[in-house]
């Protein structure tokens, strides 16, 4: 049990874990900005299309609401809204297709950013070797012949 008590302070102690608290408040602000953009412009759309009727209010009643002689309530309906599933269907699309173009984005930076990288240690490699003078064959033949008289003394 120590062991495991260990193990999550070592998880907790990352970084990982505040950056996964920060994915996570954003997320449920991206989610209520898409959710905005769904129950208000994209929905609206939808019901217009099919018709104009209010997409959300889309049910298949089961039972009939009872009403009194006033028009109270007294045994509510009971139905199936298939139209607020539809919603969180597209509202969940939206959301993954936002987040894939995100990660598109992000991942096309970082392979520019490593390209670029890599690029500038290739010019720093190419000019340290322009930069160092070739040897030539005499160069060589004169270090030889130091090291043999070196050898000699």
């Amino acid at each position: 049990m120590k062991k495991f008590f260990a193990e999550f302070k070592e998880f907790i102690t990352r970084g990982n874990v505040m950056d996964m608290a920060v994915a996570v408040i954003v997320g449920n602000a991206f989610k209520a900005i898409v959710t905005a953009l769904v129950d208000n412009v994209i929905m609206p759309l939808i019901s217009l299309a099919v018709g104009g009727l209010n997409f959300t209010e889309w049910k298949w009643v089961l039972t009939p609401a009872v009403l009194d002689e006033a028009g109270a309530v007294v045994t509510p309906e009971v139905a199936v809204s298939y139209g607020m599933l539809i919603q969180a269907v597209i509202d969940f699309l939206i959301v993954a297709f936002c987040i894939f173009v995100a990660l598109k984005v992000v991942l096309a930076m970082q392979t520019k950013a490593k390209e670029l990288f890599e690029k500038k240690v290739e010019e720093a490699a190419a000019a340290e070797e322009e930069a160092a003078p070739a040897e030539t064959q005499e160069d060589i033949l004169r270090d030889i012949r130091a090291l043999l008289q070196a050898k000699e003394d």
